[in-house]
């Protein structure tokens, strides 16, 4: 048997010492927002590619179905990469770095929220849509690793992991879905844990 002992306890001390470094201020302010969107009835749309398509998928079930399933008014997230018809038509057609604005192009307004999801903080199809968003004056949620890239700069409020490391990004980037859900489980719902 393989002794992967070091490599198990290396990547577990990483992810924790991220998750000491996370700002908490910003996380608080991103939990006021989307229940600002909540009560106004705001669009919530997010995206992101690759692992963080899968991420931006779950965070729409995870407040479209988990939370909304308990409140009398319901979440409106939407996620621009799960279209897959969509996507790829728009790809084809048009081109990669339009396939998120293009979805938002005349849709949106100043209003709605967009969460954008990029490890390196530099996809360029990420970025094209976030400012369009912005110039229609929608707030943004970034969630961002390594350094933060442009989306980093381009956020108001900024939910970053502070690592060198795709994989730990994207394990954060969960844990910020999970954890948010879990409070507003518990404020909104009036539940400590989710069945089932």
């Amino acid at each position: 048997m393989v002794d992967y002992l070091m490599y198990i306890e290396k990547y577990i001390e990483d992810e924790k010492k991220v998750l000491d470094m996370l700002d908490r201020n910003e996380i608080n302010r991103a939990l006021n927002l989307l229940e600002e969107c909540l009560k106004n009835d705001s669009n919530i749309y997010i995206f992101g590619n690759g692992g963080s398509s899968a991420t931006a998928s779950h965070f729409v079930n995870d407040f479209n179905k988990g939370i909304s399933e308990n409140t009398k008014k319901k979440f409106r997230f939407q996620c621009l990469n799960d279209n897959i018809p969509t996507v790829m038509a728009i790809a084809n057609d048009i081109g990669f770095d339009e396939i998120f604005r293009f979805q938002l192009n005349e849709r949106i307004t100043d209003k709605d929220v967009i969460i954008a999801i990029s490890g390196s903080g530099n996809s360029k199809n990420v970025i094209n849509a976030v400012e369009y968003a912005k110039s229609v004056g929608c707030k943004i949620i970034g969630l961002t690793g390594f350094i933060g890239g442009k989306l980093k700069e381009l956020s108001d409020i900024s939910l970053h992991a502070p690592i060198n490391s795709m994989q730990i990004t994207e394990d954060i980037h969960m844990f910020f879905d999970h954890l948010m859900m879990s409070i507003f489980y518990k404020t909104m719902c009036n539940k400590e844990h989710i069945n089932g």
